[in-house]
């Protein structure tokens, strides 16, 4: 169990949490909250004086049904012991607990850390082993997409994938050199530009016999755009190229440690996308490990490249269930912001089962259609497709289509498009990488497979 959560606790200082609409009602409770002015409002946080020190804490939840709301108390409180007494269903139970772990979450590698020594008494019938296991797979998600990519490149990435398979028991390889060129021909153009070089990660693990799902993310390490070189801005944050990776390795250890019923596989292209005399071009085409061609239009629409080829291997052995996850499209971004990925399915089934996860843990997700009305748009000139879409609108709906032209014998598959990144701090999300659909995954797959 994590370190902050404890089962019990003499003298623990109460926790309340309140509504605005709550506040004055409290304020005649406790006349020190009127005093200090007090209004409920989002994230306002009173101590309240007892003998001898803190006799309570007071959280104001505004109009919020945030079920993250109270890692306002974790970033905020000072150090001591702590148990929830009166806070709201939205956000009590093993969301606080859960949240409680999330707000203490820094990334202070680079820095003198503060410590800090918090505690809460776990909550009533919370799992607190499973409140951690989630925790601890958003917290190494977090920790890989935050690291600067001059410390995190494919060596570094397939390091840290090959720590978490062996932890775990699973088998581990990796492909590179003249073995990934000939099996994987898409994956090695776009890390042929790089000193850094390219890879592919995989492991699995789990009953042979168990239901297959697998999971692929994108890990691109850094993402120059290639010769379609991004501007300063558009380059700033793309550390985070690999935040599908993260998501993936993150939702991986979740799973195996909590021994879900079914046969895990990994797969991760690992690169770097780099500009040197080295480097694929525009109009270049490649055969795909699939057998189909690829034009490439734009050298800065490289995920889709890497991730078709370690698609069409996840589908060879035709799994039940096959994920993918990439911070793949600024149109994503464009169509519903940073914190709403989207995702692609055809299995109805499925989707609906996700949105339900992804709302009951307060992990958003949002479907958007495979619509095949705009498949010519991926067509190539001289190629069976191109990687720069023709039609210059529906850029998350194209990309999917494409992805979806190397599934063909899997029996569902899921496609999220994420940003892999916070640029709106909230109560536990602080700036920086983040977990994206990973805990809906998680609730998704413990639902089907757990034991």
């Amino acid at each position: 169990m994590h370190a902050s959560l404890v089962k019990n606790a003499r003298n623990a200082i109460p926790l309340h949490a309140v509504r605005a609409r709550d506040a004055k009602s409290w304020c005649r409770r406790i006349p020190y909250l009127k005093a200090s002015g007090f209004s409920g409002k989002d994230g306002e946080l009173r101590l309240i004086p007892g003998r001898g020190g803190v006799s309570a804490a007071v959280l104001g939840l505004g109009k919020s049904e945030d079920a993250l709301a109270l890692a306002a108390f974790s970033e905020q409180l000072p150090d001591g012991v702590y148990r929830l007494d009166q806070v709201p269903e939205f956000c009590g139970g093993a969301r606080a607990a859960l949240a409680w772990i999330l707000g203490l979450y820094t990334f202070d590698r680079y820095k003198k850390p503060k410590k800090r020594n918090l505690k809460l008494v776990l909550p009533k019938d919370v799992d607190g082993e499973d409140v951690s296991r989630i925790a601890d797979g958003v917290t190494l998600a977090r920790d890989l997409i935050n690291t600067p990519p001059n410390e995190l490149g494919p060596a570094e990435l397939t390091k840290a994938a090959e720590q978490i398979a062996r932890a775990a028991g699973a088998k581990f390889r990796k492909v590179s050199g003249d073995a990934l060129l000939r099996g994987y021909p898409l994956i090695a153009a776009v890390g042929q530009g790089s000193v850094r070089a390219p890879q592919l990660i995989e492991f699995i693990w789990g009953n042979p016999k168990a239901p297959k799902v697998t999971l692929v993310g994108k890990g691109v390490c850094f993402d120059t755009g290639g010769y379609n070189l991004k501007p300063t801005s558009g380059m700033a944050t793309m550390k985070k190229d690999m935040g599908g990776a993260a998501v993936v390795l993150g939702l991986a250890q979740m799973i195996m440690d909590a021994k879900l019923n079914l046969r895990l596989r990994v797969l991760i292209p690992a690169v770097e996308n780099s500009v040197s005399g080295a480097a694929y071009r525009p109009s270049d085409v490649f055969k795909s490990r699939k057998g189909l061609t690829v034009e490439i239009g734009n050298t800065d629409a490289e995920g889709r490249l890497v991730l078709a080829d370690a698609l069409s291997d996840a589908d060879d052995e035709a799994p039940e269930l096959l994920i993918d996850c990439a911070t793949l499209t600024g149109a994503a971004r464009m169509a519903t912001g940073m914190e709403l990925p989207p995702f692609f399915t055809d299995d109805e089934m499925l989707a609906a089962d996700l949105s339900r996860h992804a709302a009951e843990v307060s992990d958003p997700v949002w479907r958007l259609p495979l619509w095949r009305g705009y498949e010519p748009a991926i067509s190539g000139a001289v190629a069976d497709l191109t990687n720069s879409p023709s039609y210059n609108l529906a850029g998350a709906i194209t990309a999917a289509l494409f992805l979806n032209r190397f599934v063909e014998r899997s029996k569902s598959w899921l496609h999220l498009d994420i940003p892999g990144w916070v640029d709106r701090p909230k109560p536990g999300r602080r700036m920086g990488g983040e977990a994206n659909a990973a805990r809906a995954l998680y609730a998704l797959l413990k639902e089907r497979y757990g034991r």
